[in-house]
């Protein structure tokens, strides 16, 4: 990438006086960027290299300035790079931008001028989201990996499962921790010469899946003592919880817990039109992986397994009066009740009472 050209280095100098709004359009490899004046004309089209470095040299030079951005890869170091300059930063759902997202004329130089001009005009119009801090995103990342792993080990018994059922045989056990080079001993030596290596590696990936749990449980430890007041729900473990906190960071950026089940994407989506208010299915909005979770953990809440609490006993009765749909419904108004009772908790601090008044603890009124 080429160093910033001689005129864009003068025309920089002579913002010092101005209140700049600039568009960013981040690329992998490069990216572009639009500056507006105060009255709105474009003063400044560059393009730059998609790094930490080039980042500064450009924008290090700029006075304080708004500056705007999509979600993406890159977006959460850039942010934060953005933000320890001290321009004021906002970070675009792209999803919800749909003047960029479906626009007919897609390019990388007009797509910034269109995000430095919304920005200019109402920074809410791009639906600004608000990103992790680095600490937070570290150790989000230990999660995500050891989720890679467990999708990858899925996949390997899903397929040592079929090869085995094709040839007139089976797998003994169900738990992913019993399949390995010992099961193999039972099948016969065919199955036997081509299967090993397969479950030798799933034996390696749980090694690997438990050497993340043990790090994960240490992280919850010393760095997030609330992830054991949320662990009082029984179905939450050590991975829901600690999911939980890191996702959402701030408990405070929600003005009432309800709102927890909105962010995570588990309320059901709104069309009404006149008279037509048609029932929509869950937004699934916000982030995938913790909303994934929570409905497992609203899967064992329901499940014969599951302690007896207020939550189990509402989501039960739900399920009984759902028709055909009722115990998939149940499961996910029980994850979004979950989401909202997580937040309550994390914010009061009070201890959790399974069997409390309901209309103290779960209805979205007392959230």
């Amino acid at each position: 990438m080429k160093k910033i050209s001689t005129v864009a280095a003068k025309q920089i100098k002579n913002f010092r006086e101005q209140k700049l709004t600039i568009g960013l359009d981040l690329g992998d490899r490069s990216s572009w960027y639009c500056v507006l004046d105060e009255a709105g004309e474009v003063r400044l089209e560059q393009k730059l290299g998609t790094t930490p470095k080039a980042m500064k040299e450009v924008f290090g030079k700029m006075p304080r300035s708004r500056i705007a951005l999509e979600t993406g890869m890159h977006s959460p170091w850039v942010s934060r790079v953005l933000s320890e300059l001290g321009h004021e930063v906002i970070v675009a759902h792209a999803r919800n931008v749909r003047l960029i997202g479906e626009s007919r004329r897609k390019d990388d130089r007009f797509d910034a001028r269109t995000l430095a001009r919304l920005a200019r005009i109402d920074p809410q119009l791009l639906s600004p989201v608000q990103h992790r801090s680095a600490q937070a995103q570290a150790h989000l990342m230990v999660i995500r990996a050891r989720a890679g792993l467990v999708r990858v080990r899925t996949s390997l018994i899903n397929t040592a499962r079929g090869l085995t059922k094709s040839y007139g045989e089976r797998l003994r056990g169900c738990s992913p921790r019993n399949l390995n080079v010992e099961t193999a001993r039972q099948l016969s030596p065919e199955l036997q010469a081509a299967l090993e290596p397969l479950l030798g590696a799933i034996e390696s990936l749980s090694q690997r899946i438990y050497e993340y749990n043990q790090q994960i449980a240490k992280i919850a430890k010393e760095s997030y003592p609330q992830v054991a007041r949320l662990e009082q729900v029984k179905g939450v473990g050590t991975l829901i919880a600690l999911t939980y906190i890191l996702t959402l960071e701030d408990a405070q950026r929600f003005r009432k817990s309800r709102d927890v089940g909105c962010y995570v994407g588990l309320q059901p989506g709104r069309r009404n039109s006149g008279q037509s208010e048609p029932q929509l299915h869950i937004s699934k909005e916000g982030d995938p992986y913790l909303r994934t979770l929570l409905v497992q953990g609203a899967h064992h809440i329901l499940g014969p397994f599951g302690a007896d609490s207020d939550l189990r006993r509402w989501g039960l009765k739900l399920a009984e009066r759902g028709g055909k749909n009722g115990k998939k419904r149940a499961v996910i108004a029980t994850a979004r009740k979950l989401a909202v009772l997580l937040h309550r908790l994390w914010v009061s601090g009070e201890a959790y009472e399974p069997l409390r008044n309901s209309r103290q603890v779960l209805l979205p009124a007392a959230a």
